[in-house]
């Protein structure tokens, strides 16, 4: 299970839409082994599983209508869970000389993710052009691995100092990146919410995916959340709440908390970890009934709503 004092998160439709197409998880990552047939005793059709290896993270913003959405940020995070459970096979431990390479293959997966939503967008007139951001916490004590894309954010806190791992790939970021517009007009420009990358989407251009690596260290915290929170969230603001909740979901319901009282006026997502150093690559074998879900069916249909936002 996952430990309620290191990882929490929370999702609220806000104060003024009617649908959340918002989505995060949270997810233990361990070694496993289905055993079929054996002369031991175990029974048969039932799984072993490891000590916990590591933790993903993820949070996503849809966009495109009601329907589009919300089916755009839910299709990123399973096709994305899904090509990470059967296509990668350096899941737990990540010889550092093939760090480029698994940067690589997190890039190209976002890439696939990407592609794979603009197909489906493509089949339906009420769900052209949805798209999603996307930000994902890789975590393989001490390596943290943020493969980000879009204007959600992933903030590293570390000492009383609060980093933030991500950038907004918003057109008002790249004007002051330019030059074109100063730091301080960003939170006020109508160029703000404008987004120039996403999954999906209408765009031909290709997607840029963001990947940075993080060494962590103890008593490291880690907050992912939408941008119906962190356009209220100042680093100061953040501190205080981490400082005074001793849970991560304490801190999460806090932080809901503030972008209400500022109006709410969009879907809000937030995570926070505090993660602690793993158990290494001994594994203390468990044992569990097999219980894993079917493959997932990305051809699930969901009710369309021809409101756009």
């Amino acid at each position: 299970m996952i430990d309620d004092n290191a990882f929490s998160g929370l999702t609220d439709v806000g104060l003024t839409r009617e649908n959340n197409q918002d989505q995060f998880l949270i997810a233990e990552l361990n070694k496993s082994m289905l055993i079929g047939r054996t002369s031991l005793p175990y029974a048969e059709q039932s799984r072993l599983l490891g000590s916990v290896q590591g933790h993903l993270m993820l949070v996503a913003d849809g966009m495109g209508g009601h329907a589009g959405g919300e089916k755009a940020s839910s299709m990123a995070i399973e096709y994305l869970v899904d090509r990470l459970l059967n296509h990668v096979h350096w899941f737990f431990k990540i010889d550092e000389d093939a760090e480029n390479e698994f940067i690589a293959s997190l890039k190209a997966l976002l890439r696939d993710t990407h592609q794979r939503i603009q197909e489906e967008g493509k089949k339906d007139l009420l769900l052209q052009g949805m798209g999603t951001t996307l930000t994902m916490g890789y975590l393989v004590w001490p390596k943290l691995y943020v493969v980000h894309v879009g204007d959600s954010r992933c903030y590293l806190v570390r000492r009383g100092a609060v980093e933030r791992l991500t950038t907004d790939h918003t057109l008002a970021r790249r004007m002051i990146d330019s030059g074109g517009l100063k730091p301080e007009q960003e939170a006020g420009s109508r160029w703000s919410n404008v987004l120039w990358n996403v999954i999906g989407g209408r765009s031909e251009v290709e997607l840029t995916a963001e990947v940075r690596s993080v060494t962590l260290e103890e008593n490291d915290s880690l907050v992912f959340c939408s941008d119906g929170l962190h356009r209220y969230l100042t680093d100061g603001r953040l501190l205080d709440i981490l400082d005074a909740h001793e849970t991560p979901r304490a801190a999460c319901e806090a932080l809901l908390k503030i972008a209400k009282d500022a109006g709410g006026d969009d879907n809000i997502t937030v995570i926070v970890a505090r993660p602690v150093p793993g158990p290494g690559l001994e594994s203390t074998i468990t044992f569990e009934p097999d219980t894993s879900p079917n493959k997932v069916n990305y051809d699930t249909h969901y009710s369309h709503d021809p409101n756009i936002d």
